[in-house]
């Protein structure tokens, strides 16, 4: 008797196997013109910030305008910078660096200048305040872009006395005096809310005060200048850099000694 074998086959595809596969399809051609799409935007974004400058006309900075002490020159500026209108020109980015080596930074307000350097308040138990602890080397830089300059300073931090912070203190608005009681200033909360719920405590406590108490956790820094640098943007990125480096020891005048240097921009 003859022996037959059954042959087997795949099964002819249906209608709704070839829909699933030209759906497929469409999808995978939507999904990498998507991603075509995205990249193009995402060049044309780098390409427009990459064609981002502008080139420095306001003036120029030479050794012979420069004031001998580098404090007469923040003053000369600094005043400038308020005729100009610049906005906030007492802002000023503060550089701290913690134990571990971890920069970082933030913007601060200038609250006064003089010859031992330059002040701020804040509180103690911030970001900022515990990095002050562990290092007490810091940075400040103050932009003024209407007038194409820049002050970069380094030096080493210190606490002002209880008398000055506490003066300072009592100068503040009062709504910024209870800001102060309300905030814990870096720590993680919930939500908004949960701050202005500690703020109307806050208020709560001293609606009938006079006076509001400085908080303990709360203070003025003094950064001691060891480097000033003043930045005068100039045509085609050559600007003008001249930095005043403190030297050891006093002038015949009594006064700080400093190194003036022009630097390559």
């Amino acid at each position: 008797m003859a022996a037959t074998a059954a042959a087997t086959s795949d099964p002819e595809p249906t209608s709704d196997d070839a829909n699933a596969v030209a759906a497929a399809a469409v999808i995978a051609a939507a999904a990498a013109a998507a991603t075509a799409a995205a990249a193009t935007g995402q060049a044309a974004v780098h390409q427009a910030v990459a064609n981002m400058r502008l080139n420095y006309t306001y003036g120029e900075l030479n050794e012979e305008d420069l004031a001998s002490q580098p404090i007469d020159q923040f003053d000369r500026w600094f005043r400038e910078a308020v005729a100009a209108n610049v906005h906030e020109p007492n802002g000023m980015t503060l550089a701290t660096v913690s134990a571990t080596g971890r920069p970082s930074s933030r913007v601060v307000l200038l609250k006064g200048y003089g010859v031992d350097g330059f002040q701020f308040f804040t509180n103690h138990g911030s970001h900022k305040g515990s990095d002050m602890v562990q290092n007490k080397h810091v940075a400040l830089s103050f932009w003024w872009g209407p007038m194409d300059r820049q002050v970069r300073i380094e030096g080493v931090v210190e606490r002002l006395s209880e008398e000055e912070s506490t003066a300072y203190f009592q100068s503040r608005p009062r709504g910024s005096q209870i800001g102060a009681h309300a905030s814990l200033q870096s720590q993680v909360i919930p939500d908004r809310k949960a701050l202005e719920l500690r703020t109307e405590a806050a208020a709560g406590r001293f609606k009938d005060a006079e006076v509001i108490e400085k908080p303990a956790n709360w203070g003025g820094y003094l950064v001691r200048p060891t480097v000033i640098e003043f930045w005068q943007g100039r045509p085609s990125r050559l600007h003008d850099r001249l930095r005043y480096r403190l030297l050891p020891g006093l002038t015949a005048d009594g006064l700080q000694s400093w190194q003036v240097e022009r630097l390559c921009p």
